[in-house]
């Protein structure tokens, strides 16, 4: 799984195939063919493991007794992996990305992994009282993908360390 991420992420999906997928974990491809028949599959199993590291990752952040420290570890993630996000893109923006211009339902499936992000980070601003949660948990996360967005189209990973400071101290001032 590992090595498909990788390869979706850097290299697209629509130049994976699962042959290559065998030969970045060095694997025979009948192995990958086994588990997985199409492309399609593939890709629904790493959508599957983006959603559960997701999850790990939320979980970790729970663990903090302020929301406010909850919001802003979200937001940081993306600058502790900003490398990756600088050259390739966020891995889960790209992947909606690419997905929501197929027609096999795939990007409806990724967009899941937003919803994990944006339910969360929801849940955070309620226990804060805001007055409207969801548009504060759209607000953080539509401005990390956009600071990702950014940092990737020009390679710039101190915008993306710069604009998550941003949004860290906008969560401070609530």
């Amino acid at each position: 799984m590992n090595s498909a991420s990788e390869l979706l992420h850097r290299q697209g999906v629509a130049n994976t195939t699962l042959a290559e997928v065998a030969q970045a974990a060095d694997v025979p491809p009948g192995n990958v063919y086994y588990y997985f028949k199409t492309r399609e599959e593939l890709i629904r199993a790493v959508i599957d493991s983006h959603a559960d590291a997701v999850r790990a990752l939320l979980a970790r952040y729970e663990r903090r007794p302020d929301p406010r420290e909850r919001l802003k570890g979200l937001a940081h993630s993306w600058v502790d992996v900003a490398e990756i996000v600088t050259a390739h893109g966020c891995p889960i923006g790209s992947l909606s990305l690419e997905l929501n211009k197929r027609e096999d339902g795939l990007g409806e499936a990724s967009a899941h992994l937003f919803r994990l992000m944006l339910d969360w980070s929801q849940e955070q601003f309620r226990a804060l009282g805001r007055p409207d949660p969801r548009a504060d948990a759209t607000t953080l996360i539509g401005g990390v993908q956009g600071a990702s967005l950014l940092a990737n189209a020009l390679r710039d990973p101190e915008l993306l360390a710069a604009e998550t400071h941003r949004l860290e101290d906008w969560i401070d001032t609530l």
